[in-house]
């Protein structure tokens, strides 16, 4: 399993980078949401990285469930507090809950369960032929 682990954590990498350009290059809400998208997506490739035999629906689930207990925390003021005194807590907490946010959450649960099982299905088919 190390190499699965090892390419959710480079999955990881560029999920970060892409996260943080889409948010520094594209304008608004288009930035903003595809953040939210790629915020899940992280979650999920951290969550392969923990668990690397862990099925694709149960990975979608526990990142959605995460994304989703991150944004009604913010109901809570918490997060706001934090993040006014770290970048780093504001990045990965947030400040305001945002309903739609939710939405796109689910998107990027959707995206990488879509991604994780075609990654196995191309394995289990590579390892069939050999």
């Amino acid at each position: 399993m190390p190499h699965r682990r090892l390419a959710a954590l480079a999955a990881a990498v560029v999920v970060v980078v892409a996260g943080l350009s889409v948010r520094a290059l594209l304008p608004g809400m288009v930035g903003k949401y595809a953040g939210d998208l790629l915020y899940t997506l992280l979650v999920y490739a951290l969550v392969v990285v923990a668990a690397p035999r862990a099925r694709p629906f149960a990975v979608a689930a526990v990142a959605l469930g995460v994304s989703w207990l991150v944004e009604f925390a913010q109901l809570t003021g918490v997060p706001a507090a934090l993040s006014a005194h770290s970048t780093t807590a504001r990045l990965v907490l947030g400040t305001t809950f945002n309903g739609p946010d939710l939405f796109w959450y689910a998107g990027g649960a959707a995206v990488g369960y879509a991604i994780h099982r075609s990654v196995l299905s191309t394995i289990d088919r590579f390892c069939r032929e050999s």
